[in-house]
């Protein structure tokens, strides 16, 4: 005997097929369409390097709701327990932050050895792993990183870049699907600046040399992200959407598209048909911006459906990769990945 809910799909099946729509012919897309869940959500993005300090390049995570992940033991098993409620296809996207060593290792010199217990886990539940270098909360990156004027600070991010790159490729290699591995960085300043030029030629130039080692796409992807402003770069930004865009299309590397990183009355869902016939491979980073870049849990809101129909309705799911982009302490870590999640996955 059918239940409820299934006489009730049965009547909208019917329903869209006399408007020419196959649901299962949908529902299927849905289940091959991945969504990459953030680690950062579980533990309120603190990491688990050996090292003391805060966090720092305008990250914020706000509330003290109880249980916080104080471990990757901790942080696999609640990912677990949200990945249980969650139906459809998943993959994990982890920040260099995130490695397991008992001893402090610098970021410089992180190693796909690092990541091996991540590694056997997403073996283990049939996911593929996605990977950001950790350009924030470290004492080299107080005043800037890739556009630091002194070139030994500068040469260390360069080789941590470098460094992630290696451990992206493994993660795809090991797990046969590749790793989109995303750069970030919050240099800028607070206040008003003369030289706006100088930083943005030596981003090029660090970026350059971070990417000059030619790696398989099949396992490894290169993304770079932009931002508006942040908390303490409020006057200027040096990886502005302007730069990233020409420097993805130059060359030849993903673009990532931050929900929360634009002006407030700009989305990105009205980007995404802007920048495709451009590049080859867009990364989305959805959140739900309240004020700015506050990075709320994503509700199936107009800007969430806005999204999922530009990816449908131009057939782009070969080519745009959907990552999560939240962290609220307010309520409990576990709860706010499925509501987040499952929200991507409705608008489908």
């Amino acid at each position: 005997m059918m239940s409820n809910v299934q006489k009730t799909y049965e009547l909208a099946k019917q329903q869209f097929a006399d408007m020419g729509v196959d649901t299962e012919q949908a529902l299927k897309l849905l289940d091959d369409l991945p969504i990459s869940m953030h680690c950062w959500q579980g533990d309120d993005v603190a990491g688990f390097e050996l090292q003391e300090g805060g966090l720092s390049g305008g990250i914020q995570a706000t509330g003290n709701y109880p249980g916080k992940a104080r471990n990757a033991q901790e942080l696999r098993a609640d990912l677990d327990k949200a990945m249980s409620l969650i139906p459809g296809k998943k993959r994990l996207n982890l920040h260099a932050s995130y490695l397991e060593a008992d001893y402090k290792v610098e970021r410089n010199e992180i190693k796909p050895e690092h990541f091996a217990n991540w590694v056997s886990w997403a073996k283990e539940n049939q996911l593929g792993l996605d990977f950001n270098p950790t350009y924030f909360s470290h004492p080299l990156s107080a005043e800037a990183t890739l556009t630091h004027q002194n070139k030994a600070i500068r040469d260390f991010w360069i080789e941590h870049g470098k460094a992630c790159r290696k451990i992206s490729e493994y993660f795809g290699k090991e797990l046969g699907t590749a790793s989109v591995m995303n750069i970030w960085i919050p240099d800028g300043s607070k206040d008003l600046v003369v030289d706006k030029f100088a930083p943005r030629q030596r981003l090029v130039e660090s970026l350059d040399a971070i990417i000059s080692e030619k790696l398989d796409p099949k396992y490894h992807l290169d993304a770079v992200e932009s931002k508006l402003f942040g908390i303490g770069v409020e006057s200027y930004t040096a990886g502005s959407n302007e730069f990233y865009a020409a420097y993805a299309v130059s060359r030849g590397t993903a673009l990532c598209l931050d929900a929360g990183h634009f002006h407030p009355t700009e989305v990105i869902s009205d980007k995404i048909s802007a920048v495709m016939p451009f590049v080859q491979h867009l990364l989305l980073h959805v959140s739900r911006p309240v004020r700015w870049d506050s990075d709320h849990v994503v509700l199936l809101d107009d800007e969430t459906q806005a999204i999922a129909n530009e990816i449908v309705r131009n057939q782009l799911f070969d080519r745009v990769h959907i990552g999560l982009d939240f962290f609220d302490a307010s309520i409990n870590r576990i709860a706010a990945w499925v509501i987040g999640t499952r929200n991507m996955q409705k608008p489908y």
